[in-house]
């Protein structure tokens, strides 16, 4: 039959039957090496910003890391709002509510007292302000500090508006945990309301996707920045204590985390990493655990943590959950102001360290930066705060590290505490995969078909 088409027929319909993947496509590059490429890059053109003195490609660098940074920052204060009303709302789903909340408040703290006894045995063993050639006068006092007063009658905001305005985080958790129990308490009248804070809880994680999605590019920016405005020389003088945040944050992420999961868990801790790797590697470059948020929540729940529950947890984890931020850098720092300004620190001025790491934690609230929760710890010692203006050279670069133990931190606890509930879907865990941030998130109108059972025991 084929004879009596038409030539002309012949050719065309030999056209469509070809592939149509013919067309020669770009390989897509994965996101972890775009980040490492974008690391590369801006400690390329920070050097060569730095060392050819070069004015215009400095400022460049500047503009495009502080622009990645104020898009991040932009959607913090109504995307905890939002993300903790609805988690609170949430736990309604669970079974044992109550318990589990206890169990991973319990747990936060178990991982930061554990955290804060690794910084400080650091700072004794390395001594990190001996030999530093830094004095009591390189240091001035910031202009903001914290203390226990502040923190505790700072946890109520006096309107609605200043909150949100001067992102005072723990306000806004206070609120958003205040209304989130009113429509638990009020039910199905209050169901309008609720529907209207997760649909805004999606817009702004969509719209905080697409952020994150130049995260690359705000890496060559932040890195570039960094470099070229700091130097090595600066680096140098702290090399002793910026060597001491990292290795205690490693050893944390690296150590404390792997045998946690191991042996409480029983979990592969490998495995852990392979999933939970797009939000650890974007802490590090954003050094923002709310900007992390919606991403260490999408690798928690792959990873088999029930989604009614990591709902709860991660979010509650970013404003509170500070392992680096809040445990690690803070008691080396205190032990590196001490030996500056040659001021001896005793046992009891050591388990005062531990007790504002574990306590005063949520002073950090998620934000870039540990300055609040370093003035806290300064203050409640009794040590100079002049100690914090000889540390904020350098915090951009141990702000990195810090912010990608926090996140680990926040995803490790849910699955520890959902695998001693027994509600861990272990298969899921082991088989989850490593590269999400390739793939848009699947909204939660398009997930109606899932189970919505409540989980737990």
């Amino acid at each position: 039959m084929s004879a009596n088409i038409p030539s002309g027929d012949r050719s065309a319909a030999a056209q469509s039957d070809r592939p149509q993947s013919a067309r020669p496509r770009l390989p897509k590059i994965p996101f972890w090496a775009q980040i490492l490429g974008g690391l590369v890059l801006g400690a390329l053109l920070g050097w060569l910003a730095r060392g050819q003195d070069i004015s215009w490609l400095g400022t460049t660098l500047e503009k495009i890391g502080g622009i990645f940074v104020q898009l991040l920052k932009l959607a913090v204060a109504p995307l905890v709002f939002f993300a903790i009303l609805v988690s609170i709302t949430n736990l309604r789903k669970v079974n044992n509510a109550a318990r589990l909340a206890v169990r991973t408040l319990l747990w936060f703290m178990i991982t930061s007292l554990i955290a804060v006894a690794i910084g400080l045995v650091i700072g004794l063993v390395t001594n990190p302000g001996s030999g530093t050639g830094l004095t009591s006068a390189d240091g001035e006092k910031p202009q903001h500090t914290g203390s226990w007063i502040d923190f505790l009658t700072g946890i109520v905001p006096t309107d609605i508006i200043t909150p949100f305005s001067q992102l005072q985080v723990l306000q806004i958790v206070f609120m958003a945990v205040v209304v989130g129990i009113a429509i638990l308490k009020i039910g199905e009248k209050a169901q309008p309301i609720l529907t209207l804070s997760e649909s805004v809880l999606e817009l702004l994680q969509k719209a905080l996707w697409w952020v994150i999605r130049l995260a690359p590019l705000g890496t060559v920016g932040l890195i570039g920045n960094a470099i070229n405005s700091y130097g090595w020389d600066l680096i140098s003088k702290y090399a002793t204590f910026t060597a001491d945040v990292y290795v205690g944050c490693a050893l944390v992420l690296f150590g404390v985390y792997p045998l946690l999961l191991s042996t409480v868990a029983k979990v592969n801790p490998l495995q852990f990493f392979k999933g939970a790797w797009p939000a650890i590697q974007l802490a590090f470059v954003s050094r923002s655990s709310v900007g992390t948020m919606p991403v260490t929540q999408r690798v928690t729940e792959r990873l088999g943590v029930p989604k009614e529950y990591t709902s709860f947890a991660v979010p509650f984890g970013a404003t509170t959950k500070m392992d680096g931020c809040a445990a690690i850098y803070p008691s080396i720092a205190a032990i590196f102001v001490a030996q500056i300004f040659d001021i001896h620190l005793g046992v009891g001025d050591y388990l005062l360290i531990a007790f504002v790491s574990v306590i005063g934690s949520a002073a950090t609230a998620g934000l870039t930066g540990a300055t609040v929760m370093l003035t806290l710890t300064l203050s409640t010692l009794g040590l100079p705060m002049e100690g914090v203006g000889l540390l904020l050279a350098i915090d951009p670069i141990l702000d990195m590290m810090r912010t990608a133990t926090n996140v680990a931190g926040q995803s490790v606890v849910p699955i520890i505490v959902a695998s001693r509930e027994k509600i861990l879907d272990r298969v899921a865990y082991d088989h989850a995969h490593a590269s999400p941030l390739d793939e848009e998130p699947v909204a939660p109108a398009e997930r109606a078909a899932e189970d919505r059972q409540p989980v737990g025991v």
